[in-house]
Parts: C-alpha cells; structure tokens; sequence
C-alpha cells in the first residue's frame, strides 16, 4: 500500500511516504499502551485539556501551512482549506473549555447514594478518510484525548502530507509520545491491530465495505467500534419555500468540497412538477455557470476531485444512470484539462430499478425528483439504505420541523443544506453508520461510565442500613 500525494489539479506526484513496518507498528503499540497506563490517563483533565487547547491554537497560527497541504493533496478549493483547518481548531478548543464539564461524575437524583463516573477505556485506533483529512480526525482526537484514552491513527494512502502535519501539532503541543501516533500501516496490519488486546476501540470513517470489515473484526475481538459511513442525503423543497434562494443553497450543498462531503446534498427533491420545472432550469443554469479550475486560485468555484479512482467511479456511475434509462441534463464528462475534473452533472429520470436510485454519488453529480405531494417527497426521501442527513426547505419552519421528523436520518437541516459545529452530534443511522461524535456525545462512545455506590457503614448486604 502506497501513501502518496499526487496532486488532483495536475495529476503530478508531489510526495510518497513508506509504510510502516511490522516492528515499527509494535513499537508503536507498546508506546501508546505504557503512556497511557503509566501517564495520560492519570493526569489531571484540566493539564490534557490544555494540551488539546494549545493544539488548536498552533491550528489557527499554521493555518496557511496547513490548508495548502489539502490543496495539493486533495484538490481542496483554498477558501475551503482554510475553514476546515479553522474548523478542526474550534472542535479541539471546544473540549479544551468543556471536557472538565463533560468528564464531572453523574449523579443520580433516584439514588442519592450513586454516581456514574466518566474514565478512558485505552487505545483507540482511527480510521479516517481523506476528503476532510484534519476535521474527521479533530471529532475523534479532541473527546477522546480530553477524555484520557489514546489514539493510533490511519489515515487514507493520498494524503500523507496532511497526516504528518496534524500529527506535528499534537507533538508541538506537549503530547507525550504515544498519546497520538500517525501510522502509515497496511489493511492487513490494521486487521492485525483492531485484534490486539491493548486497543480497546476503533472509529472509522469511510464506506460501507470499509465498515462491515472493520465493524466484524473488532466485534470478534469484542471491540467497541463507532462508524461514520456514506450518504445520499435528499434536500426537499416544499410547495412554499422561495425558488430563487433554494436554488443558491442547493448548489453550494451539492458543490462544496467539489461535491466529496459524506453530509452534502446528493438528491434534490421539489414538490410540485411545475415548480420542479422551474427550479430544475435555475439550478441547471447556476450549476453550469460555476468556475471550474485550479483550487489554488480563490476564484476558483469547483476543484478536482480527489483521485482518478474516484473521477472514475462517478464516471461508472454516470453511465450506470443512463444506461437503466436515466437522463444527463448537464453536465456528465471530464473535463478536457489536466487534472481529475468532473463537470457538474444533474441526474433526472432515476426510477426506483435505476441502480443510481440507491447509491451514493460522492462528487459533483446531483439527482433530481419531482413528486405531487409532501408525503411522496419523504417517501423517496427515506428509499434508500443510507440514513446520515438531510434538509428541508420551506417558508413555514414548524412545517419543516414536522417534515423533518419524519426522515430516516441522523441529522436533519431546516432552511440549510447541512452544518456542523463542535457543540452539534454527527451521525447517521441505515447503512450510514453508528454512533456519534462531536458535542459531549463525542466523548461518550469511548468512555467507561462506571458506577459508584456508596452505602453506610453496618448495612445489610442488599438493603437498607441495619437498626440498633
């Protein structure tokens, strides 16, 4: 397994980086195990939140530095680099300022006598994708560590670069070593790791296939595991909701991050055929008219996406969708540039035997749905096997909360295409995964709550204390 960079904008090789090696990887292990049980878990929350503190503080110094690793190795736009490096430094300061609030014992108001006690369980292994290489890692990095467990990380094979960086930060910020170490290890090696007795959990975001793997080695080991996978989020337009503003917010649902965001907006939904008309013609015409090029130059709209592999995949998809009698609006070829560019490409027809009417389309490629009814819009909405998130848009935000109850998601989004924030629990349901992170939710997938019951001195054994 190779980790390289090659730069999605001009499909040139811009860094390589070996794998680990098996004794390297034991090293590496046996570190992790003697910091934690020897160091990090007993020190004080407040000393490893400050550590995590000044971590998004060298985030926020090195911004530049590091967002032009996620232009080079992904093909992120540079605008959209900078937010995530912003946003990685506001999820690690966020459980810098709470994990104390978060870690304080619980009490129980129906047993006075009781407290649930939050403490860390071990090493923990990440796997985590390369479509947002620094703000998958901080959801995981910033609880966990605060918490007191420890993390070996594996990120994706095409952006070294970027996991070397972030691994830098935590060093520069007085983790000791092993309290978060960066492993360019193989599948096999992973299987090996998730399998050994001092790693207690494993996180990872990626694909369905990915999961099922992951998710059935650690559950023969009895590991606890939390998936993050795919999405085909649908945003509804309801009959009331304002054209013109919907069509700006479903473009830049569907092309942010060149469409590669497991929560972006995969199908749009109008009800009404006349309206779908009118918003199909707009959305057409605004997505046509993005600029597409170097992500490098701040005017740039739309970037590459992030391999050959996956510009081929979409590609496949593509043709899957027209052949089972699907229709390309716009859209639907590379572009005939150096570099993995797709142009933007909307989808219509996609009847329920189209193989697209389940899949997820990671990337500049959206489909599109007219239905007669609010009830046919969640309908579709929920006919797929993914469950991460969704949006709905309306002029009437009660209604859109009653719409919203009803989706089959783990996130759902009135009047925006998605958001997330520190303070916000990420998840889905389906085949999108299980588990959360982010918000105290986030801490609490790899803790050990353990309860403490206290009774008097002289009681009896099950019961009450015993009368003189």
């Amino acid at each position: 397994m190779a980790y390289q960079s090659i730069n999605p904008a001009n499909e040139e090789v811009v860094f390589t980086a070996p794998d680990i090696t098996d004794e390297e990887l034991e090293l590496a292990l046996a570190t992790a195990h003697q910091v934690y049980e020897n160091t990090w878990r007993r020190l004080s929350v407040s000393i490893r939140a400050e550590i995590v503190g000044r971590a998004a503080e060298i985030l926020r110094k090195k911004t530049d530095e590091l967002a032009n690793h996620l232009v080079l190795e992904m093909g992120k736009r540079i605008g959209e680099a900078r937010l995530e490096v912003q946003l990685s430094a506001n999820i690690l300061e966020y459980y810098a300022k709470n994990a104390e609030r978060f870690l304080e014992p619980q009490t129980l108001p129906e047993a006075p006598d009781a407290e649930v006690h939050i403490e860390p369980i071990g090493i923990l292994v990440g796997i985590e994708p390369w479509n947002f290489p620094y703000y998958q890692i901080a959801r995981v990095v910033g609880p966990q560590l605060a918490l007191g467990n420890v993390i070996l990380l594996k990120h994706a094979e095409n952006v070294p670069q970027s996991a070397l960086a972030f691994a830098k930060v935590f060093e520069e910020a007085g983790a000791p070593k092993g309290v978060y170490t960066n492993i360019f290890a193989t599948i096999e090696q992973i299987g090996r790791v998730i399998e050994d007795d001092r790693v207690r959990g494993v996180t990872l975001t990626g694909s369905e296939r990915a999961g099922a793997a992951v998710a059935e080695r650690a559950g023969r080991s009895l590991k606890k595991v939390v998936l993050e996978l795919g999405g085909s989020d649908p945003l509804i337009v309801l009959d009331d909701a304002p054209l013109e503003w919907v069509i700006s917010s479903a473009v830049s649902g569907r092309i942010f991050n060149a469409g590669q965001a497991c929560i972006g907006t995969k199908r749009i939904i109008v009800v009404g055929k006349e309206r779908a008309e009118e918003f199909l013609g707009g959305f057409v015409e605004k997505l046509s008219s993005v600029k597409i090029g170097d992500p490098a130059d701040p005017e740039t709209i739309l970037g590459p996406v992030s391999s050959q592999k996956a510009l081929d995949h979409l590609l496949r998809q593509i043709d899957l969708a027209t052949d089972a009698g699907g229709k390309v609006v716009t859209g639907g070829k590379r572009v005939d540039r150096a570099g993995y560019f797709l142009e933007p490409t909307v989808l219509t027809d996609i009847k329920e035997d189209n193989p697209i009417y389940t899949q997820e389309l990671f990337g500049p490629v959206v489909s599109f749905y007219a239905v007669d009814s609010e009830e046919e819009a969640i309908k579709v909405a929920n006919s797929t096997p993914y469950g991460l998130g969704g949006s709905v848009f309306t002029a009437d935000v009660e209604r859109g909360r009653e719409v919203a109850v009803q989706l089959d998601t783990g996130m759902v989004f009135i009047n925006q295409p998605f958001r997330t924030a520190p303070e916000l629990p990420f998840g889905g349901v389906k085949n999108s995964g299980f588990g959360r992170e982010l918000s105290d939710q986030g801490v609490f997938e790899f803790a050990n709550r353990k309860l403490i019951n206290v009774a008097p001195v002289l009681s009896s054994p099950f019961g009450a204390p015993n009368k003189k």
